[in-house]
This record gives structure tokens, sequence and C-alpha cells, in this order.
């Protein structure tokens, strides 16, 4: 085997594949992919993988990394058969909540570019005629979603990476790494030893043994997933499948063709974990190469089928497929794959320098990860923003065994379920309060979950705010895990003065003589200001989108606080820090009050033991001063614009600045974060990851204001420089009709979509509900009357200014 490589690949999978075929499209070929198991059916996931590929999700960019493996699985075939038969999906209703959401999915397929379709129970039984058409009320169909043939994937991007000149190595077993100076230097295999450049781990299954070899922690746990395939049961035998694959997800359920068989998946089971160290290493010698109705012993992924667990599945795939009546249970098994916390695949680069990780990666996905992982690792930004997919967006606590364990299950189980995007978790709760939380309790807080952190949405005790107010009320779906309350806190923050818990916003603290060097270099604004100044600004990629957008408080002359958005803004501003400026996580053991409101002054005044007036105490400026006896670091900035501040404090004195400020009189009550989005949308505030990302440009997304590109050099103002003016822009909408929306849903100029929506809330102060939404540039102008189309109903909408 070769000594030495500049990129070695740990699994020949999907995944594995797939990224070396398109580093080598990309003209990087000094790749190596090593695999324990036999080429090209390792033994792994994607060796036992079903292959369905259904697109629509309600997650962007889980349906664009799926539409880009439809397009790639497409176009590869081995010896003149294909590797993907797109014969369509559908998703069917069984009850009337289920066909309520099958409305709302169209939407999220037309928001993402999919084109899809709703049917009536009779036409989906034209296109499955074994159906009870009596059970359903219709069904979601999307003509491009299919089978894909997972190994012969595999093989044909193996084909074509080694005509290019990557290298493959089966049945070789990575043993470990030397590590020196949080680098990988040599990675030791059963085949030798070899000097590696890179190292990338898409061993499935097997991706924590390999993590932990490497000292990474991989946030992802092995459960097994029931499948079987019945006795023949359908009359044409010779084709393998030309049926849509069916999905009954009210009951955790899909179905597809397999010749003159059904092959059945479900969820509808206890959770059955599975420890990496438990795997034996692949596919026992002299075993039953895999099939495509089974042929699944001797492999470690594949564990033996428990047909107790499958008893009630197989009664309701016998009710919605009458035919399955006369047909038996063939073989079955309890196949592996991986979850994770959040439902999202793994991916990106480690704390340790050269080891990335692509891992829960399905073969829905796996053809557009790899072209992702290949332009990361080419030192491009991906095209498709992996926010949501990065290794580094867990905190800590995420990574630990008994989180993993409790959110993958409920994972597990939710897979089907129709989630509402603010639903939170169920367990492991509380996780995360700050120092306010019994206090918070005791006023009838309602909580909401994020990132760990218990946030109050709303306060029972301000159902008095309620009297003399007319709020609108949301429809049935954008008013769940809401209240009254939130409209009556909005508009009394607005007239008077509220406490806002703020605690749950991550900030680093940068400190040394290289911290402005450091931020100056990251950033898109002017940083290098007098101590006592507060700074909004981005950090950008390479190619000038908008990575982060950041607060940074100069409290010192070598001393700073700055406000991310998460772990990735914290190891990011790590990795670019040299030995002169030092990156320390703060968020942990400090807390936040935002104070505001225009009789924010008043309360503060009364209590702090500096001049807070305007003149003293200007807009976006830093001081460090008492709440009285309280050491605080006040900003004087505001997320929901109005007058007022946010107050930082260490942890141990949070519950007397809660108790200070709240006996401070003029009114002052708190409020949750229901009232913080509809004001932060009504004062036209982006928040980075929801409305603006990596494929983003600060023109586009409104916050050019924040870039001076006469300051000097700066990551991505090159890039920012030779751009045109932009095709796109991130617009307000008002919805004419008083609709409150969610999110995600399609834009349209006619009949034509034109563009999706992204932060939703009513603007209880101006009387309307708000959107954002991306949209040509063209169409991007006020009084520009448009279409929002939510649950698959028009609704008229008009382009405001900001």
């Amino acid at each position: 085997m070769v000594s030495s490589v500049h990129i070695l690949l740990v699994g020949a999978g999907i995944v594995g594949c797939s990224t070396a075929y398109h580093l080598a499209r990309q003209g990087i070929t000094d790749v190596l992919v090593v695999d324990q198991g036999p080429l090209p059916a390792t033994g792994g996931s994607s060796s036992h993988a079903p292959g369905l590929v259904f697109q629509t999700n309600a997650s962007e960019t889980l349906s664009r990394l799926a539409a880009d493996t439809v397009r790639l699985y497409s176009s590869l075939e081995v010896d003149g058969s294909p590797c993907f038969h797109q014969v369509g999906g559908i998703e069917v209703a069984t009850t009337p909540e289920r066909w309520d959401d099958l409305h709302r999915k169209l939407g999220l397929a037309t928001a993402w570019g999919i084109d899809g379709e709703l049917l009536d129970a009779g036409q989906v039984r034209e296109r499955i005629p074994g159906i009870d058409a009596d059970r359903i009320h219709g069904g979601l169909h999307v003509a491009t979603d299919g089978i894909a043939k997972p190994v012969r994937a595999a093989e044909a991007m193996m084909r074509e990476a080694r005509r290019l000149g990557v290298r493959f190595e089966g049945s070789t077993e990575v043993t470990g790494f030397d590590i020196t100076d949080d680098r990988i230097t040599t990675v030791h295999t059963t085949s030798g030893d070899v000097a590696a450049g890179t190292v990338v781990c898409c061993a499935g299954i097997w991706g924590p043994k390999i993590g932990r070899m490497a000292g990474v922690t991989i946030p992802v746990q092995p459960l097994a997933h029931q499948y079987a395939v019945t006795t023949p049961v359908l009359d044409d035998g010779e084709t393998e499948v030309a049926q849509p694959i069916l999905r009954h997800q009210d009951r955790s359920m899909y179905f597809r063709q397999v010749h003159d068989r059904y092959g059945i998946g479900s969820y509808r089971h206890r959770v059955m974990p599975v420890r990496t160290d438990e795997l034996s290493p692949t596919v026992t010698p002299g075993t039953e190469a895999p099939s495509e109705g089974g042929g699944w012993k001797g492999m470690a992924s594949v564990h033996p089928f428990t047909p107790e667990d499958f008893t009630g599945p197989w009664r309701e795939a016998r009710r919605l497929l009458p035919a399955l009546r006369e047909a038996e249970i063939g073989e079955g098994m309890n196949g592996l794959f991986l979850f994770t916390s959040d439902g999202m695949p793994v991916l990106g680069r480690s704390d340790v320098e050269n080891f990335w990780v692509a891992e829960a990666v399905w073969i829905t996905h796996a053809g557009g990860v790899g072209r992702a992982m290949a332009q990361w690792l080419a030192g491009r930004t991906p095209d498709i923003d992996l926010r949501q997919a990065d290794l580094r967006r867990f905190d800590d606590f995420a990574r630990s065994p008994a989180y993993l364990a409790q959110r993958s299950a409920q994972s597990f189980r939710e897979v089907y379920d129709i989630i509402h995007p603010q639903q939170p978790p169920e367990q492991p709760r509380p996780l995360r309060t700050s120092p306010f939380h019994d206090r918070q309790r005791e006023l009838g807080a309602v909580f909401l979950e994020a990132s760990g952190w218990e946030r109050p949405h709303w306060y029972a005790s301000n159902e008095k705010l309620l009297q003399g107010k007319e709020i609108a009320r949301p429809g049935e779906w954008a008013g769940r895990f809401w209240s009254p309350i939130v409209g009556a806190e909005h508009l009394a923050t607005r007239e008077g003065v509220a406490m806002f818990d703020m605690t749950s916003l991550p900030r680093a603290e940068v400190t040394g003589p290289g911290a402005l060097g450091l931020l100056d270099r990251l950033t898109t604004s002017k940083i290098d200001r007098q101590p006592g100044y507060v700074t909004y600004t981005l950090m950008l990629t390479p190619e000038g989108g908008i990575r982060s957008d950041i607060t940074v408080a100069r409290l010192e002359r070598d001393h700073f606080q700055v406000g991310c958005n998460g772990p990735r803004d914290i190891a990011w501003l790590r990795d670019n820090a040299d030995a002169t400026a030092q990156v320390r996580d703060i968020t942990g053991g400090t807390c936040c009050i935002g104070l505001w409101g225009p009789r924010a002054r008043d309360v503060l005044a009364a209590l702090a033991d500096v001049d807070v007036s305007h003149e003293a105490f200007g807009f976006f400026r830093a001081r460090r001063l008492h709440v009285g006896e309280v050491p605080v670091v006040a900003l004087r900035l505001s997320y929901v614009g109005e007058l007022g501040w946010e107050l930082y404090t260490s942890a141990e004195f949070g519950r007397r600045l809660w108790d200070l400020l709240a006996g401070a009189g003029h009114g002052i009550f708190p409020a949750g974060r229901g009232a913080f989005n509809g004001m932060r949308l009504e004062k036209g505030y982006r928040a980075w990851g929801t409305d603006m990302w990596t494929e983003h440009t600060p023109e586009e997304a409104g916050v050019a204001f924040a870039v001076k590109p006469d300051k000097g050099p700066f990551t991505g103002r090159e890039a920012l420089l030779r751009r045109g003016e932009p095709a796109r822009r991130l617009s307000c909408l008002r919805i004419d009709d008083g609709t409150v929306l969610m999110g995600s849903e399609p834009v349209l100029a006619g009949d034509e979509p034109v563009g999706f929506t992204t932060s939703a809330a009513y603007g209880h102060t101006v009387g309307a509900s708000l959107a954002y939404a991306w949209l040509p540039a063209d169409l991007a102008h006020p009084d520009t009357r448009l279409t929002v189309t939510y649950f698959n109903q028009p609704h008229p909408a008009t382009v405001i200014p900001d």
C-alpha cells in the first residue's frame, strides 16, 4: 500500500465513494480510500440499505442535498445497469392531521425547488393498485423521488474515481493514529502505515470508534431499524421496481417493490441502540453477499430480525395493502444505521486540525454530501450551507453518551412524526437554566428549549396585560406553543419596560495582545476603536458569504467581549488565533438580562452607580458599572428596537440582578422570546441561521452597512469587491389577509415560485402579519404584490420596507 497520501478516507461505503468521486472530478486524486470490508459491498449500512430517496424535508439543507443526490445517482450506471430507479414517491395520509400536514409539506417542496402534487385517494390507487383507497385521504407525490442501488452507485463512483487516479484498498482496517500538535501524522492500518495530510472519517457505524482513536468524539448513535421482505405477492416479477415507493407515516412505515414482493420498513418498534465496540469488523468470510431482496447474513451492520417487534407493523401493512393478507414475511433484518440528537448529519473538521468527519449520512443525502465534503476539503465553502450539519454545532454536553442516547432515541421515535418547528424535546430537561429560572417558574413562565437552554416564551403572570387589548390570533398550526400573552408582552414592552432573559446567547472573551488583530482579520467592520465601543459586524467566508454576525464590545485595550451565534463561531475564533490571543467561552459562567423599552433608563438610573443618560452613555457603547451591589458589563444596544441595555454579570450574581430590576418599579415586567421575535421582525433585525447564512452576501441580506472595505484586509473582502449587483434580496413581506406564517413557505409571482420565507411573526405594534423572504432582486421592491402559499392555500402579500 502507498506510504503517503494527501487525503485518506476511512470507509468505502456510499459516503466515502461519493467524496472520493467528487474530489477526483475536482482534480484532487492523491486520495486513498480504505475499508475493513471487501469492495464494493463492504458490509456497512450502505450494503443493506433499501435505498429510498425522498427529497422533501423541513430542512432546506437536507432537501437540497437530496436533490443533488438524485441528480448524481440518475447519472450513474454499472455495466449498463442503473444506479437509480426514478419511480417517484408517495406519502399517504390516513388521518385528517396528516392530510393537513401533506398540504404543508407540498409548500416545503415548492419552497426548496422540488416539484410535487397532492393526489386524491383514487389517484394514489392508480399508481399503487394494491392500496386500500378507503383508508386514505390522499397522498403527496414527488415524481423525481425513487430507489437507489447503494452498492451499485458506490461501485460506479469507485470505478470513475479509480480511473481518475484515486486508490481504493479493501480488507484494510485502520488500527490507530499518530498525533503531534493536534495533527494526525501517521495512519496505522492492517496493510501498513500511511502518512496522511488529511484524514476523513466516513466509517458509518464504526465512526465513533475511529473518532476515539483520533481523540475526537463523534456524537452519533447506531440504532437498529426493522426491514422485512414478503413472500411473492405481485404479478410482475421481472422488473425490480415499477411502483412508486410508499410512505405510511401515520404508522412510521414505508414500502417498496422488490420484483414480485414488497420490502417493508418500520420505525414503530422499541429503540434498539448498539454500542460501536460491540460490532464485529465487517462481513464474516465465506458468507452470502447482499442481494436485492435480502442476503444480509454475515454483515456486522445487520442484526437478526426480531419478529415480535414487527407484529404491529405487519398487521398495519396488511390493512393498508390488503394483498399482503395472502403473503408472509419471507426474510427480515434489524439493520444498523446512525442517528444523531437532532436528526441531522455530522460533517466537517474536528478539533484535531486535519481530521474531518462525514457521518450519520443516509443514502438519501450521500451524493450531495460527498460533493459538499469535496468542496470543503478543497478549501472552498460548500455551495450548500452546512450550518445545520456541522460537527462543531454541538456544545460539550451534547457530545455526552447520556445526552446522545436519550435524544437519538427520541429522534428515532419521531422520524416520521408531525413535528412543529417550536416543539421542544421531552428529555433531558431541564438541562441548562439561567440563574433566573426559579423566579421565572414562580411567575408561570412557559419554557421552550434551544441548545439545551430553558427559555421563557411568555409568562402566565402577565395575563393582566391583556386587559383592554385585542390580540391578533394565529391559526391552529402557528398558534401551537403560543399564547395571546405573547402579543400583550410585545405591546407592553413598546410602551413601558421589560426584562428579557438573554443568557442563552453564546458569548466569548477574547484577550491578549493579539486579540485586536484576530478580530480585525475576521470581521468586516472597524474594530480598532476606543475601549467602551460596541460594534455590530460580520464574519465572512473567503467567498464573501455571511459566516456569522456578531457584536464586539471593546472593554479594555486587549479585552473584548464577543456575542456569537453558537459554538461554531467560538471554534472559528480559536482556529484563527495564535499564541498572542486567547479565546474563552464565557456563556455558562455568566448571565444576561435585556432591559428594554422606553422606560428602561428610568429603571437603570435608579440602580446604577454611574450616569446612564444618553449624553454619558450613548448608543452602542459599553461600560462597567454596578446595579445595586452587582458588578455588570452594560452594553447599550437592543435587539427589539427600543431604548435599553444588555446587562451581563457572573452567574453568582444573577438572581440578585433579577430581583433588583424586578423591584425597581416603573411598571417593569418579565417578557419572553415570543414577544422578542415579533419585535425584532418589526424593526427589520436579521437572525443569522434563520434569515441569512453562508450562501448570502451582506448586500443581499441587507446588512452591507456592517461592511467597511476601506478598513483594510479581512476574510472575504476581495470576493465582495469582485461581486456585481445582487440577483436576490432578503425582503420584508406583509401578509395582507393577516395570516400568521411559520417560515419556509413558498412565495409566488403569479403561478411561478420565486422564493421562500424565513422568519415570520405577527407585528402587534404595526398591526400586520410579517415575514422575511428571499426574492429575486427585481421583485424586492416595496409595493410588489406576491402570493404566499400556506398549507397549499394562497395568501396575498406585499413587499414593504423593513
